[in-house]
């Protein structure tokens, strides 16, 4: 009688979090799509992955960042997260690349962890309006992930991100008036934005948490609003 084919060890969560860690990423929302309902998947286990702090400092070592080829966080993220998927056996998704479109939005609502903010930005229990996703990871089994409380940092916050945007191109009202917001950053008012980052997202609480510095995000800027 043959032996048994060896049964494969099941993945953890806490292992997915610390190879998470170690490529300058961190888990931002875990679910079971069978529970979660999540678009395009049926069952197993869904990890979401965004920026680290220690994110920028990794990333301007990489060949990504050196070739100064466009979108080098994207393609950072392509080659991070497809490792990643790879050493872990899981599928790898990601927010860019469309379309069609992966729809990261519903993962992320659906994740517990994510809300929508009182100007309509998602902002995160963690990294506030500075979220930044950049891929996820589906394995097929389903274990254990922590349970977020589901609650949204916004319930008892005075929403300073309501009246922080000097034109008003993010408001009270969840319209984002894209051209008002592109015409500010074109006068010398608004470089303080491109340099410093959104008003906006920086005047939520929570968005100190993400420890993002100006070079990061000085560069999200330009991407956003090329000069």
């Amino acid at each position: 009688m043959e032996p048994d084919a060896p049964v494969s060890a099941q993945v953890t969560y806490a292992q997915v979090d610390v190879a998470t860690q170690d490529a300058g990423l961190i888990v931002m929302g875990a679910q079971h799509p069978r529970e979660s309902d999540a678009k395009q998947l049926e069952g197993g286990t869904l990890i979401l992955l965004g920026t680290a702090a220690a994110f920028w400092d990794v990333f301007e070592t990489s060949p990504e960042w050196a070739d100064k080829q466009p979108h080098p966080i994207d393609r950072w993220s392509t080659r991070v997260v497809e490792g990643l998927a790879q050493d872990l056996t899981a599928t790898a998704y990601f927010p860019f690349g469309g379309p069609p479109y992966t729809p990261f939005i519903d993962w992320a609502l659906k994740s517990g962890r994510t809300f929508t903010s009182p100007v309509g930005a998602l902002v995160h229990d963690s990294v506030g309006m500075l979220i930044s996703l950049r891929g996820a990871l589906h394995f097929e089994q389903e274990f254990d992930v922590t349970t977020p409380s589901g609650v949204s940092p916004c319930t008892d916050c005075p929403a300073p991100c309501a009246t922080a945007c000097p034109v008003e191109a993010l408001n009270a009202h969840a319209f984002y008036d894209v051209d008002s917001c592109h015409s500010y950053l074109n006068t010398k008012s608004g470089q303080s934005c491109l340099t410093e980052g959104c008003a906006t997202r920086l005047a939520c609480p929570i968005s100190d948490g993400a420890e993002r510095g100006r070079t990061q995000t000085a560069h999200h800027m330009r991407a956003f609003h090329p000069s």
